[in-house]
């Protein structure tokens, strides 16, 4: 009894119930045919792999059916028998189909089909021979291959494209294959184009990459994709490309003097190497200019050193070329006969003014004479003329920008500008005009980053905002759609914060890529403009149409639209056009490759009717610079051509000697950059300002090694005629340019560097009167903008030295900062320019790289020849799988409501007929009547019996006997006689319930009463 308590405890009765009776064998017929038959089913889907399960051990749970089984038998569901056992089965399918879940299945799917990505390297190794018999290649094996099959095509140098994805249908033109996408031949990247080829392999496909290449890898890193794709199961088939140069004449490099002096003489010595001995004629120049006439030469095979006067006149930056001149037969490779490098000689700061080359002189002569007033020198270049290279503006002390757009200037342009500033410590000032801050395209660029001002003045309630609506239709151009999706995100940064903007294309039909919405979100809109995909578009009417509709909605106080496209759809209607005139919305066409001269009179007709402009670019180039300039548009509101009077801020030694100044005619609106570095030297207040609300007029900070300043009015005339002729406007002038150049201090670390091989060297020396360790740490931007740190190790006494492979051709500047001891600190300023790719010294294929490719991937050597057996015959099936998770949850969210229906809804059929008039209802209503009318005359009979008097029969004589009864029986007593009275009434008449309980209670009591004997 005591263990039967504690299992009872442990086991409660509600969730394990005693047995009702004995186990009848017929009772588990339902439980064994469930479990047979799940598990049958569950080993048919493992064993025809039909089926997966991440988690099969997650199965025995299905163990839990035999509670379930147990609770049926013993539990007290006041069901009947058929529907108890409906009941069970479908909770024990429930139960399978929970316990499924649980085991994660997963729908296989094996396929035998192949997909082949041709990987064809464009790198300048390669030469144009070999690429097109490539090309024949690639175009022969598509036009073969199977039909279920599908391929796909990468070309590859530098970087890695996709011409066509992975797919059934290849195009090809003429039976031969046009390669559209844009590769920088100059490096050849295998890494990029076999990851890449990889990612447009279907994952449930059987893939395969065909890499047409010479081997020879000149950037990233092959090892680790090899890695990736064996573990994929790619395998990658190579054709090699085999060359091997037999003439090849090249510049190694160029070595100048690292310490030279004004007016002394000094030699250039040039390094050539060659395969073959030869003669030819060495040039060299100096900043584009020939340094006499071409010295003829002769050289030996492997490496010579020449060596060429040098004589420097003036101080300045020289950049030097030395060229190798040979006949046409003597070499292969043309890009490596030149090597670059250059010498810095310093000498008095000088300040660069830089000017719009379509602008006016009144803008910048003004300023220009008050610098020389303040006995500084000071030379004036346009846009166009402006340095490229950071290096070539180390003798300016300052650069200055006056009232010149953006647009002007290309990328290179700016990146030496923010170099300059950033890392050799040039200051910068931006003075402000029609062209200048915001209006002239600065939101969102290196320029901006480095002044103290920003271009977003959402903070400005002033300010009306501008919409834009950009139309695109660039899908017939080579790169069109990559083209449209940078010239966008260009004209979006252009515009402030506040301004609307939208994009619209044609891909299934006209839609939005994102409606109008503030150019803020710019994060959001680059992501969408990124996953645009423009397809055709047959007609400008609808996507103007959707255009107009959004622009009108905007409560926007300028509106405008820019269309890309070649020009062939459909023309819009005049009603149209007429419409946008009305809604004061301009638009203008940009026409890109057209198909022919009408398309470009009628797109040229709808600009100038809308008030808008026009553009025919022969260069896909100048796109961006069209997309900005016509985004500017919008940005005109920021000018305030308004006199203003400015009050002095921050205390800076700007203002010495200046206790007030005149009155400007204007200027353009910025806002201070939340920095405490940032001085507000001069700012006005608007009339309409909140409390402590100002726009700056002058503001300085510093940006890395530079000092840069924002003076948002004008220098000149036309906003600054007071101060033009103001007594102090050259001391002004004078005290800002001393505040704002770089200040020039003799440091006593000189840095040697140069290239060697396919690594850069960077030497340092020491030549501080005390000698110190100095801890010595060089930072390192190249090409692409990239940067590194450079510890340097002390090699010799007072001599540091590091080498680090470079990564491109191009200019790497160095800057070395030595420390010592708590108080000395050196920095010192060089670099090295790469002169071209290692690409241009592959004279032979590397067939060592395409073995390790094939034997990593377990792919196969190829030959041109190659058959479409070679290629398609080999194969695998590929099985693939996808969860099947939601059908389960469908099966369950249908068996859950059966479930619950079977156990607590009761269903009356005969109601249900009823409804559809499928019963009987005239003979059931009939048979209920006679029913009562028979229980009516029944009960009146009863009750006519009940009130009729009994008989009585006259007692017999005494001894007498009854008929049929012998004499002497013994006889009862006769009964007494009935009373006249009424006879009493019976009990009511018991329900048959009522007599079953009677009846058990006397036998309870003790059974039925003994029979009488007589």
């Amino acid at each position: 009894m005591k263990r039967r308590s504690i299992l009872r405890t442990l086991f409660p009765e509600t969730l394990f119930p005693s047995s009702r009776g004995p186990l009848n064998w017929r009772e588990t017929i339902p439980l064994v045919a469930f479990l047979a038959t799940y598990l049958a089913v569950i080993l048919w889907l493992t064993l025809s792999r039909r089926v997966t399960f991440t988690y099969p051990w997650q199965l025995a749970w299905i163990g839990v059916s035999v509670w379930v089984w147990w609770m049926w038998r013993n539990g007290w569901s006041g069901l009947s028998r058929g529907r108890a056992l409906s009941a069970l089965i479908c909770r024990l399918v429930l139960l399978g189909l929970f316990v499924a879940l649980m085991a994660e299945p997963r729908s296989v799917r094996t396929r035998d089909s192949l997909a082949v990505v041709y990987a064809v390297d464009f790198s300048e190794s390669i030469g144009p021979d070999a690429r097109e018999q490539a090309a024949k290649f690639v175009a022969k094996a598509v036009s073969e291959k199977p039909q279920e099959d599908s391929v796909g095509l990468v070309a590859f140098g530098k970087n890695a494209a996709v011409e066509v994805p992975a797919r059934q249908s290849f195009p090809l033109e003429g039976g031969q294959i046009v390669f559209n996408a844009r590769i920088a031949a100059d490096e050849t990247n295998i890494e990029q184009a076999l990851s890449l080829s990889a990612a447009l392999l279907p994952e449930d496909t059987r893939g395969r990459i065909v890499l047409l290449s010479d081997g020879a890898e000149t950037t990233g890193s092959l090892r680790p994709v090899l890695e990736e794709l064996r573990t994929r199961g790619i395998s990658v088939d190579v054709v090699p490309i085999t060359y091997s140069y037999e003439k090849e004449v090249w510049v190694e490099r160029l070595e100048l003097p690292q310490s030279v002096k004004i007016g002394e003489s000094y030699e250039a010595s040039v390094v050539v190497s060659s395969l073959k001995a030869g003669k030819g004629k060495l040039q060299l120049t100096e900043n584009g200019q020939p340094v006499g006439e071409p010295m003829p030469i002769e050289f030996q095979a492997g490496k010579n050193r020449f060596d060429l006067p040098l004589y420097l006149r003036s101080p300045g930056y020289y950049e030097y070329k030395a060229t190798i001149i040979l006949d046409e037969n003597e070499d292969q490779l043309a890009t490596n006969n030149t090597a670059v490098s250059y010498i810095f000689v310093e000498g008095e700061g000088k300040v660069l003014l830089v000017t719009d080359p379509v602008g006016r002189k009144e803008d910048w002569q003004s300023l220009r004479k008050a610098i020389i007033d303040g006995e500084r020198a000071v030379e004036v270049v346009d846009a166009y003329s402006f340095p490229r290279d950071p290096l070539a503006l180390m003798p300016y002390d300052c650069v200055i920008f006056c009232n010149v757009a953006h647009d002007a200037f290309d990328a290179d342009q700016t990146q030496a500008l923010h170099d300059a500033v950033y890392n050799q410590g040039t200051g910068f000032l931006m003075v402000g005009g029609q062209n200048s801050f915001g209006p002239g395209g600065y939101h969102r660029t290196l320029v901006e980053k480095i002044l103290p001002v920003d271009m977003d003045i959402s903070k400005k309630k002033i300010l009306p905002k501008g919409a834009l609506v950009i139309v695109l239709h660039t899908c017939e151009f080579p790169e069109g759609n990559t083209w449209a999706k940078r010239i966008t995100k260009q004209a979006i940064k252009v515009l402030g914060s506040q301004d609307e903007v939208g994009v619209i294309d044609f891909e299934q039909g006209e839609q939005w890529v994102f409606k109008l919405a503030p150019a803020s979100n710019y994060e959001e809109m680059a992501t969408k403009v990124n996953a645009a995909a423009p397809g055709d578009m047959p007609a400008f009417a609808p996507t103007m149409e959707m255009g107009l509709r959004g622009l009108k909605d905007s409560d926007a106080a300028a509106k405008h639209m820019i269309i890309i496209s070649d020009g062939d759809p459909q023309p819009p209607p005049p009603p149209l056009v007429q419409a946008f005139v009305d809604s004061q919305v301009t638009m203008s066409m940009v026409a890109i490759f057209p198909h022919g001269g009408q398309e470009v009179t009628l797109m040229r007709q709808v600009a100038e009717s809308t008030g808008g402009r026009y553009y025919f670019p022969d260069d896909p180039n100048r796109l961006p610079g069209i997309f900005i300039k016509e985004a500017k548009t919008l940005k005109r509101t920021m000018i305030q051509n308004k006199e203003i009077q400015v009050a002095a801020g921050y205390p800076s030694p700007v203002l010495e000697g200046i206790d007030a100044a005149p009155k400007l005619g204007g200027y353009v609106l910025s806002t201070l950059k939340e920095s405490p570095i940032v001085e507000n030297v001069l700012y006005t207040t608007p009339e309409d300002a909140e409390e402590g609300d100002s726009d700056p007029v002058l503001a300085i900070w510093r940006y890395g090694l530079g000092t840069t300043a924002a003076f948002t009015s004008d220098l000149s005339p036309a906003w600054g005629k007071d101060w033009v002729n103001w007594e102090k406007y050259t001391a002004f002038v004078k005290q800002l340019m001393v505040r704002v150049s770089r200040v020039r201090k003799d440091g006593h670390l000189r840095m040697w560097s140069y290239m060697s091989g396919s690594e850069g060297v960077i030497m340092v020396e020491d030549f501080h009167p005390d000698e110190t360790f100095m801890d010595v740490t060089a930072a390192v931007t190249g090409p692409g903008d990239q940067q590194r740190t450079i510890p340097l190790k002390q090699v010799g006494p007072r001599r540091y030295q590091a080498t680090f492979p470079t990564w491109g051709a191009g200019l790497y500047q160095i800057q070395a900062v030595g420390q010592g001891g708590q108080e000395r600190k050196d920095i010192v300023n060089g670099g090295f320019i790469v002169s071209y790719s290692p690409e241009y010294l592959k004279f032979t294929s590397n067939y060592e790289a395409l073995r390790e490719i094939v034997s990593t991937t377990k792919g196969q050597e190829l030959t041109p020849a190659a058959t479409k057996d070679e290629i398609y015959g080999r194969r695998e099936p590929k099985s693939s799988s996808q969860p099947i998770f939601d059908w389960l949850l469908y099966g369950l969210a249908i068996l859950i409501p059966i479930d619950v229906g079977l156990r607590r809804v009761q269903i009356d059929w005969r109601t249900i007929k009823g409804w559809f008039g499928m019963g009987r209802k005239q003979e059931t209503t009939a048979t209920m009547g006679a029913l009562l009318k028979r229980k009516e005359s029944v009960g009146s009979q009863l009750k006519t019996r009940s009130e009729r008097p009994m008989p009585t029969r006259p007692a017999p004589p005494p001894g007498s006997s009854l008929p049929g009864q012998s004499p002497g029986m013994r006889t009862t007593a006769p009964k007494p006689p009935q009373s006249s009275s009424p006879p009493a009434k019976s009990p009511p008449s018991e329900s048959t319930t009522s007599r079953l309980l009677d009846m058990k209670r006397k036998r309870q009591d003790g059974g039925d009463p003994p029979e009488k004997k007589s």
